[in-house]
């Protein structure tokens, strides 16, 4: 599941603050899917965040998930969708927080 998000207004941020951008989605990607299936179900989880930054600050997440064929009852589709979403909804969260911190 790959989803990408640009962003037309914010601050601009340096290069700690990007990489804090990437660690916060990943995590929250990451706590989203612990959340809903036990460790031991997961057989492959690579997360990755991406970002371009330019006059707009392009961000992609991608989730690739593989689970234990013994949690055949789990959709893994709507899983990757739903931690994408926290992803990004961390993401938001971070850059309101960055701006109001950045504002005069």
């Amino acid at each position: 599941m790959v989803k990408s998000l640009e962003e037309v207004r914010r601050p601009s941020l340096s290069y700690e603050q990007l990489e804090r951008l990437c660690e916060v989605a990943e995590e929250a990607a990451r706590e989203y899917i612990s959340s809903r299936v036990p460790s031991r179900g997961i057989v492959d989880l690579q997360i990755t965040v991406n970002t371009v930054d330019s006059e707009k600050l392009s961000l992609e997440v991608d989730v690739d998930l593989t689970l234990s064929p013994l949690l055949g009852g789990v959709d893994v589709k709507k899983l990757a969708e739903g931690a994408v979403e926290a992803a990004f909804e961390a993401a938001e969260n971070y850059m309101r927080e960055v701006s109001c911190h950045s504002t005069p």
